[in-house]
């Protein structure tokens, strides 16, 4: 008879995989359990803390027999914060563990175990990366906090560093943080929703070297606003930009509609495989540059464009990819169903010179039909879509209208595994699938995957 698993047992098991949050999985008499800071190939004492019908949860109690990936993290609040997962993972550890991952998906979802899934393009040096930082401020015990939140939760961990962000981060976090109080500022405060100061962006052109500091606040009027802006240029002297967002509603989502200039200009600017990017306080724009072109360029060489193509990028954002494709397409046509994005794809495209650029603001589902009865015919389509992957209406519009060669760039390997499958069923191969490590010390991983239609 099987053994049921309780809340509170103390058991010893071995560590067989991890999930997509970090965690790593350990079955009893086939009953998986889910424990943060546990290995592949751990053996580990744990407690259960949690269990449901289908599975559970453990913390974890003692390494028995250690991973020979196991490291020693070097930021002093992991594994409490929940920006890192796996920084106790090698990073050789990680990105084997990252192309697990895919093949995994590829394998279960998309049903292709004998589609190519090559080895993760990882970073020579995986810190410091991130070129956005999205800091919250509270108050707590009469005192400002400032940091990241805690694994699973929504309590704010006070931090002085993090390892994967700018330095300039650092600075600007740690130097507002401890001045609030003294020019009278309060933090915003989620409960009560009051306060003043909600979060602070912090964004970093990596070629360039221009930084922008956005100040989130719950109001419009800002009293000490040139003495916090002579704060962040005492300590960051470069700062190109300041700028305040306001955001007024009792929410989780970060930026609200109004940003007002504060100092310097309301963009900056970063490149990207020699193309400029302008970049404003709420544009959507990759977190991790230098990983950024080899994703980019990977996508390019999947498109495998002579100079006479005309390509679609659905989901094309600010142009990013749009822009990398236009440098060897005869024209590219971009779509987005955010306007605001759309314009800076126009604006990006007009600073880069491209003349063979055409950007639209709507769904791609609706667009692209309307595309092809204007008479336009398309070579090749790239898709980037969000985490839930590719919209059902979108897969249908493509099988449609079947443009010869597809490429597939996804932060979610696992809804882009769901969508092939679907492309394959109507008609499309699956080639072969590129992953690239954009966020080292963390579980995600995106993929870029190259279809043609199968004749």
């Amino acid at each position: 008879m099987a053994y049921a698993v309780q809340q509170n047992d103390r058991l010893i098991g071995e560590i067989t995989d991890l999930t997509h949050d970090g965690s790593g999985v350990a079955k009893i008499d086939g009953y998986p359990l889910f424990i943060p800071g546990a290995l592949p190939g751990e053996t580990v004492e744990f407690k259960v803390t949690k269990t449901l019908k289908k599975y559970g949860f453990a913390k974890l109690l003692n390494i028995v027999e250690p991973s020979e990936n196991r490291v020693e993290p070097p930021c002093p609040v992991f594994p409490e914060c929940g920006g890192c997962q796996i920084q106790h993972l090698s990073y050789e550890g990680q990105l084997e563990r990252k192309r697990k991952m895919v093949r995994d998906v590829m394998d279960r979802i998309a049903k292709l175990p004998d589609v190519p899934v090559h080895p993760v393009k990882g970073m020579e040096h995986p810190w410091r990366y991130r070129n956005k930082s999205q800091i919250p401020f509270a108050e707590r015990d009469g005192k400002v906090v400032a940091g990241f939140f805690r694994r699973g939760t929504h309590t704010i961990m006070d931090t002085e560093t993090c390892l994967i962000q700018s330095t300039e981060a650092d600075v600007v976090m740690r130097t507002i943080k401890h001045s609030l109080h003294e020019l009278g500022i309060k933090a915003y405060d989620e409960q009560k929703d009051k306060g003043f100061l909600r979060h602070v962006v912090i964004r970093k052109g990596k070629a360039t070297g221009e930084t922008m500091v956005v100040l989130v606040t719950r109001n419009r009027k800002f009293k000490k606003k040139d003495e916090v802006v002579e704060l962040i240029r005492s300590v960051v002297p470069d700062v190109t930009s300041i700028v305040q967002n306001v955001n007024d509603r009792k929410t989780n989502v970060i930026m609200g509609d109004e940003t007002i200039p504060l100092y310097g200009p309301p963009v900056i600017t970063d490149k990207i495989g020699g193309v400029t990017f302008e970049i404003s306080a709420r544009s959507f724009y990759q977190i991790n540059p230098d990983q950024t072109e080899v994703l980019y360029s990977q996508a390019l060489e999947y498109a495998a464009l002579s100079g006479n193509e005309t390509v679609i990028d659905a989901y094309c954002g600010i142009g990013t990819i749009s822009l990398f494709l236009a440098k060897q397409a005869k024209e590219v046509y971009g779509v987005e169903i955010v306007p605001q994005a759309i314009e800076d794809a126009k604006r990006n495209a007009e600073v880069n010179g491209f003349t063979n650029t055409h950007f639209e603001a709507g769904a791609a589902e609706d667009v692209i039909p309307r595309w092809y009865k204007e008479g336009k015919r398309f070579d090749v389509l790239v898709v980037d879509p969000p985490r839930k992957g590719c919209d059902e209406h979108l897969l249908r519009t493509i099988l449609e209208y079947r443009p010869k060669r597809l490429v597939y760039v996804s932060c979610n390997p696992a809804t882009q595994a769901r969508d092939l499958r679907i492309l394959e069923d109507g008609g499309y191969k699956t080639k072969e699938v590129q992953p690239v490590d954009m966020f080292p010390q963390s579980s995600h991983v995106e993929a870029v995957t190259w279809l043609e239609l199968d004749q």
